[in-house]
């Protein structure tokens, strides 16, 4: 492993000088009225950025000369864009940030806050590729709404990051176009797919990232990747420009480096969006207003606080290694004040099987768009048929081409009840499990 590359806990190039006490800030959202939230500021990159800026202790140009250096320095050996911005604008956006500052004017709530996004999130003007050849040099007129409302909010998009074909992996070893490390040791993957956002978030070549999860996406490559990645309940985020992979599991995710920085981008990406019909018309709450300062947190923070653990998660055929990890963060909870109760979850076995027939079942549906004519880049041939099969096949990988086959084999006359329908029915008793056991931990 490079020691550049190992992540610091700051750039070395981010001098937050003369800050000498936190304070409170007013956390913007599309969708909400101002609110005001207080907690320290170093607790999040995003306050002590804009805490920066505000005081005058660092303009916006410094800070993103400071990213963009740290970017071209590890990207070479982890590899998480497949496209990175043009220096000369995002530096003109950052001085734009300083100028406004200068003569006092207002500036967003994540002004000069640099953001990277995944690649099957639509991005006006910028590549969006979906990690796949069957969209390469794809550039949408339209962002998606969690990209708009981000950029209404001051942020400067960096660059859009790696992931396994339309979304489909677990390792980032699926893309298209490159593999993506790992920043800690750069002989691993990162996990998937939204290896690349996690990356580049642990890395530090951007602030916060966003990536999508359908199965574990935003969730397994944060952890994998030591950053803090959310996946919000469906709805409460438009999924308006995302490239559909399972569009009744899909949702738009957060990575950052704190949950601090984690809920501060979710508040401001979540809300209805009349662009999106499935998107929750409740009122978005403001996330970061429970949170506190460290130093006020008794020696037992979480007295008292239920915690489930699952018997099936530490049964046999779980690695040893994983074993041990869950085991000692529950010991480290119990440390804390939790009250730990083991449950079980019976039904917990039929997740995955249920997942993999309703996900590829909608996916084969999906992408059925990208023929070469109404969708995707076409291949040559004198024949309807010739350049459906040609334009898929050269623009498709393979474990694309996989869980389409599943899929469409799973939604096939005379196997429709058989599979589709019993993985939907699973899905309705995994559900009602969830119910139950949150009754039982609670009895």
């Amino acid at each position: 492993m490079l020691s550049t590359i190992q992540p610091p806990r700051y750039l070395s190039r981010f001098p937050l000088r003369g800050r000498t006490k936190s304070r409170s800030f007013h956390i913007l959202s599309s969708a909400q009225p101002v609110t005001k939230t207080c907690f320290a500021a170093d607790q999040s990159q995003i306050l002590s950025i804009r805490d920066s800026l505000l005081n005058r202790h660092l303009s916006a140009v410094e800070l993103t000369h400071s990213y963009l250096d740290r970017l071209k320095q590890t990207e070479p050996h982890i590899n998480c864009f497949l496209h990175v911005s043009d220096p000369d604008k995002v530096l003109k956006q950052a001085q734009d940030i300083d100028d406004k500052i200068k003569r006092n004017e207002e500036v967003g709530p994540l002004a000069g806050v640099l953001v990277a996004i995944k690649d099957n999130i639509c991005t006006a003007d910028m590549p969006s590729t979906g990690g796949s050849y069957i969209l390469e040099g794809y550039r949408p007129p339209f962002d998606a709404t969690a990209v708009k409302r981000l950029k209404d909010l001051g942020a400067i998009v960096v660059g859009k990051t790696n992931l396994d074909e339309f979304g489909m992996g677990s390792t980032t070893e699926a893309s298209a176009f490159k593999v993506t490390a790992n920043p800690w040791d750069l002989s691993r993957v990162p996990g998937g797919s939204s290896g690349g956002s996690a990356a580049s978030v642990s890395a530090r070549q951007c602030v916060v990232s966003l990536g999508s999860d359908t199965g574990g996406s935003v969730r397994q490559p944060a952890s994998f990747c030591g950053v803090v990645g959310l996946k919000p309940t469906y709805g409460r985020v438009s999924r308006f420009g995302l490239m559909a992979y399972a569009s009744s599991l899909d949702v738009i995710g957060c990575f950052g480096s704190s949950v601090a920085d984690t809920g501060i981008l979710l508040h401001a990406i979540s809300g209805h969006d009349s662009l999106d019909a499935t998107s929750s018309k409740r009122e978005v709450p403001d996330f970061t207003s429970q949170f506190t300062y460290a130093s006020s947190l008794k020696s037992r923070p979480l007295e008292g606080l239920r915690v489930g653990l699952i018997r099936e998660t530490v049964d046999a055929g779980v690695d040893s290694g994983v074993k041990s990890a869950i085991e000692g963060a529950a010991a480290h909870l119990e440390q804390l004040g939790c009250v730990l109760k083991e449950v079980s979850l019976l039904s917990f076995s039929l997740g995955l099987p249920a997942y993999y027939i309703l996900a590829s079942s909608e996916s084969s549906s999906n992408l059925s768009r990208y023929d070469g004519v109404r969708y995707g880049n076409q291949a040559s041939s004198d024949e309807l048929n010739a350049l459906y099969e040609e334009s898929r096949a050269k623009g498709f990988g393979s474990e694309v081409k996989m869980r389409i086959l599943m899929g469409t084999y799973a939604l096939s006359a005379g196997y429709y009840d058989a599979y589709y329908k019993r993985a939907q029915q699973c899905q309705e008793i995994l559900f009602l499990s969830d119910h139950s056991l949150l009754r039982r931990l609670w009895s």
